[in-house]
């Protein structure tokens, strides 16, 4: 089992900044990656940012030069610096882990989802 906690959503105005994090805990024993997703009102979830193992970084080009996606291995966890934010990114955020789970394998949890409003 893998329980995934997101943090760090609310109300910032537009220009404005907030950061995200995201830990996983449990019997992980490897990890694949970790990244945010966000859901519109209405519309299926879209891929934000994703870290992967090998460090590399992916970015929804909604979000590029604005957006950063961090871990911190010791605690895996993963942070989603987000400045400059604009109306159009009020949604609910979503975190997932894709690790390997000692005993049941590769394994996709997913956190609660934490709001974000960009509003002023």
């Amino acid at each position: 089992q893998v329980q995934v906690v997101e943090s760090g959503g609310g109300l910032v105005q537009p220009g404005g900044s907030l950061r995200l994090a995201c830990a996983a805990s449990g019997n992980i024993f490897s990890f694949y990656a970790m990244g945010w997703y966000r859901q519109f009102p209405g519309k299926e979830r879209e891929l934000v940012a994703t870290f992967a193992s090998d460090g590399s970084t992916n970015y929804v080009d909604a979000v590029k030069g604005r957006f950063t996606i961090s871990r911190d291995s010791a605690k895996n966890t993963v942070y989603l610096q987000m400045n400059s934010l604009k109306p159009e990114d009020t949604a609910v955020y979503y975190c997932y882990a894709d690790v390997h789970v000692q005993l049941w394998g590769r394994r996709v949890s997913w956190g609660q989802g934490t709001q974000v409003m960009v509003s002023s």
